[in-house]
Order: structure tokens, then C-alpha cells, then sequence
């Protein structure tokens, strides 16, 4: 932060300067130009630097007004009036600026603690089933998401949400709160996936707007490496061995919750030493610097297959931080479960 604001002030300071010269060169009449120096020291600096420079702006149209000897002359003096309020003006847009950016920087942390405290820890083995689970948060500058993963156990089966609300903010975290918790209550009562996919949605849609939705994919571990899904307009999950990934998609896509989805259940098998990748939109519409998607191509099967579970999370991230150039522009939740019977 220190070295942004740095460069900042020598470019503003660097535009006084520049200005101060031609006008010099050109023999006056330029008193006003000054203010490019100030002005853009409000839109990136605080008010004390924008001071700072909006000061030597005026300093300069003064000194360089009596060495031209134009002191007291009307339309200069009424053009270093000019300057100076101008430089004031500058000055107010930083105060407004700066907490604009304190205000936001407060809701950013708000809602970062309330998307913590409802996304609870998945331990590493729940049941017959290890897991291994990472959130990464986006870009200071962005809002934060309604990224949003949970497992219950049953005495038959492990059953797992992996979705993400529409929108951002605190708002989107409320609802990311009520999908979560409709899905705690459904998973430990109902008997099928079909049912709490159905129960969760019709909870959640009471409380969505004209325009809100939540992508869902919803998962059952079963005996044997039985897998049951049902995906309400979200990413299907990856099957991964290690000489293969499988994108386990049904036939047809289904909505979101809250647009009507139709509840289809796939059923899939997971060979020993298989596991599966539920994620969020933050893996495959991250950009690089040239523009290109981060494709679940980029994924080689050995990255994830091999390995403790959470080492292959990390190789995963560390690939994809590389691809952006180390800044995600969206929250990402990535799980990576393995069934060890």
C-alpha cells in the first residue's frame, strides 16, 4: 500500500512539475493546468498528500507568476485564485473518497467474518468418507461472495452441499445462511437426495428476489463407492482417477433452486482410490492476464489423484493462483472427497 501511494504522489508530483515547466517555457498562462496534479492525487491518495500536492501546485504558478512578473495582473491573479480552489475542491474529493473506501472496507470485513461463522469446518473424515476443503476468498477490491459447502452424516450414508447464491455482499451470505441451514435440518430427516434438494428449495425460494437463485449439487456417499447426485444448475462434480477425470453431468441441465428444478437423481460409482471435486465458479471462470478461462483441461488427473487429499488441494490452488497471476477476481470453495471403504 505504502509503495502505491508512493508512486501515486510522484505522478501527481511529476504533473505539477511537468506543467510548472511548459508554462515557464511558454511564458505564463498555464496557472490552471496545474490542477491535473491534484486531481489525481484525490482519485488515489489521502486528503493530507492531495494537500500536499494541491500546495505545491499553487506554490508553483506563485513563484513561477513573479518570475514572469505578472503578480497583480487581473486574469492572473484570478487564475491563481482559480487554482486554489480548485486545490481545495481536490482536497474534499479525497476526504469523500477516502471514506467512501473505509466504509466499504468495514462492510468487507463485516461480511468476511458472517460468510465464516456459517461456513462450518469439515473435518477430514466424516463417516466413510475423507474430505479436504479450501476457501479462497477474491481480490480485496471485490465483494464478497455466497460460496457455500456443508456435510451431514447418516447412519447409511455421508450427504454434502456444494453451491453458490447469486449475488454478492451481505445479502448474499444471508441466503447462502438459509440454504445451509434448510440443508442441515433436510439431510438428518429425509430419506432420499431427491427430497432434501426439494425441501431445501421450496424452504429458500419464500425468501429469494424477483432475480435471485442458488446453484446447488447436492451428494450422497453410499456403501460400496455408491454416489448419488442431484444438481440444481450447478458445475457437475469431477470423478477423478488417476488416468482420467469424468465430468459427472446428468443428460439434461436443471435449474437453480428457486427456478423451478426437476430433482433428477444420477447415480455413479466411485472405484477405489477415485474421488471427486465439487466446486464453485471461482475455478473455471477465473481469467489469466491474457483473457483465458482456467478450463477444467488444465486439470491433470495426477494433480488430484495423487496423494494426500489435502496436499492435491493445494497443488490445485497453487495452479490456479499461477494461471491468474496470483489475484482471483471470485470467491472459490473448492472440496475434494474420497469414500475409503
Amino acid at each position: 500500500m505504502a509503495g502505491t501511494e508512493d508512486a501515486w504522489t510522484a505522478v501527481s508530483v511529476g504533473l505539477v512539475i511537468v506543467v510548472a515547466i511548459v508554462d515557464g517555457a511558454v511564458g505564463g498562462g498555464l496557472e490552471t493546468v496545474l490542477v491535473a496534479g491534484p486531481l489525481v492525487a484525490s482519485t488515489q491518495l489521502s486528503p493530507r498528500r492531495t494537500a500536499a500536492v494541491a500546495a505545491l501546485a499553487l506554490g508553483s504558478a506563485l513563484g513561477l507568476a513573479g518570475y514572469e512578473g505578472h503578480l497583480g495582473v487581473l486574469h492572473v491573479t484570478l487564475r491563481l485564485i482559480a487554482l486554489g480552489l480548485l486545490g481545495g475542491i481536490c482536497v474534499a474529493a479525497a476526504h469523500t473518497i477516502q471514506r467512501h473506501k473505509q466504509r466499504f472496507e468495514r462492510l468487507a470485513v463485516v461480511a468476511e467474518a458472517a460468510q465464516l461463522a456459517i461456513l462450518r469446518p469439515i473435518p477430514a473424515r466424516v463417516g466413510n468418507v475423507s474430505f479436504a476443503v479450501r476457501y479462497l476468498s477474491a481480490a480485496e477490491d471485490a465483494l464478497i461472495g455466497g460460496d457455500l459447502y456443508d456435510v451431514v452424516t447418516t447412519p447409511n450414508s455421508v450427504r454434502l452441499l456444494v453451491g453458490d447464491v447469486r449475488g454478492k455482499g451481505i445479502e448474499a451470505i444471508r441466503l447462502a445462511a438459509l440454504v445451509l441451514g434448510f440443508f442441515r435440518e433436510a439431510a438428518a430427516l429425509e430419506d432420499d437426495l431427491a427430497a432434501i434438494a426439494k425441501v431445501v428449495d421450496s424452504a429458500v425460494t419464500g425468501y429469494l428476489g424477483d432475480e435471485d437463485f442458488v446453484t446447488a449439487v447436492f451428494v450422497e456417499f453410499g456403501p460400496a463407492g455408491q454416489v448419488t447426485i442431484v444438481n440444481c444448475g450447478h458445475h457437475p462434480p469431477l470423478r477423478i482417477g488417476t488416468d482420467q477425470v469424468d465430468l459427472l453431468a446428468g443428460a439434461d441441465p436443471n435449474p437453480p433452486l428457486g427456478l423451478s428444478p426437476q430433482f433428477v437423481v444420477d447415480r455413479h460409482t466411485l472405484q477405489p482410490g477415485q474421488r471427486l471435486l465439487m466446486y464453485t465458479d471461482g475455478l473455471v471462470e477465473a481469467r489469466g492476464p491474457d483473457g483465458a478461462f482456467f478450463t477444467l483441461e488444465r486439470i491433470p488427473a495426477r494433480l488430484l489423484a495423487v496423494g494426500p487429499l489435502d496436499g492435491a488441494l493445494d497443488a490445485l490452488v497453487d495452479r490456479l493462483l499461477a494461471h491468474v497471476g496470483g489475484r482471483l477476481n471470485d470467491d472459490l470453495a473448492l472440496v475434494l472427497a474420497e469414500p475409503t471403504n
